[in-house]
């Protein structure tokens, strides 16, 4: 691997990332991800007694939802030219069906690839997730 490092501006040493997803209805979001992905609500801000975000979490990953505030036009594009990646040790055949009993649509059900196992979905709003595993069934 190669590095395009200067020796005045070293590489970057991440820890995590975590990602903020502007949504149509954060209600609506929080429920998707707590019921079909299995994310856990860690804190719900409020202004003038109304939710507009809410910080999630499923094990060390976090996720900011916050609520459209409209500033962009109804027609502002979400979920567009990028795709979140989950990995797991748990079983995602599993996570699959769960997420379809939830009500979810894959975009593509658990497969065996790049030595991994997994599948795609999207959630309302369009954001795209890849949930995988190392683990073969």
């Amino acid at each position: 691997m190669t590095s395009s490092a200067s020796p005045q501006h070293p590489p970057l040493v991440a820890q995590s990332l975590e990602a903020s997803l502007t949504t149509s209805d954060v209600a609506r979001s929080r429920e998707w991800y707590r019921g079909t992905l299995g994310f856990v609500v860690d804190r719900e801000y409020e202004r003038d007694g109304k939710v507009f975000a809410i910080s999630m979490c499923a094990g060390t990953v976090r996720i900011l939802l916050t609520q459209d505030d409209g500033a962009k036009g109804e027609e502002r594009r979400k979920g567009e030219g990028f795709s979140l990646q989950l990995t797991t040790s748990q079983d995602v055949d599993a996570i699959a069906a769960a997420a379809k009993q939830a009500g979810a649509t894959l975009d593509t059900e658990p497969a065996s690839m790049w030595g991994v196992r997994a599948f795609r979905l999207r959630d309302p709003d369009g954001f795209r997730w890849t949930i995988s595993s190392t683990r073969q069934p």
